[in-house]
């Protein structure tokens, strides 16, 4: 029984790790993708890099085509995204 005792405070300091930094970085890994998935043409976005531009074309599950001046674009890929910052309308059926 006084093994166990010993175990506790390492029990309780995993736990509370777990609830302080690995849950929250999952939930926030879990909101980026979403929002990676959910992008569309005419989104404005910008990169992890600073780069501010607007979404031309969805290429593949990894990579974007954005339009940083008119007629000047580029291959993003999707995971470099950091932001969304304005949504266009979804078409209407």
């Amino acid at each position: 029984m006084e093994a166990f005792t010993n175990f506790v405070p390492l029990i309780l300091i995993f736990g509370i790790m777990y609830f302080l930094l690995i849950r929250p970085q999952q939930q926030k890994m879990k909101q980026h993708k979403k929002m990676v998935e959910s992008l569309r043409r005419g989104d404005q976005i910008v990169t992890q890099g600073g780069i501010i531009g607007k979404v031309a074309k969805v290429k593949d599950d990894s990579e974007v085509e954005v339009e940083l001046a008119e007629g000047v674009k580029v291959r993003v890929v999707r995971s470099t995204i950091a932001q969304v910052m304005s949504k266009t309308d979804p078409a209407d059926s």
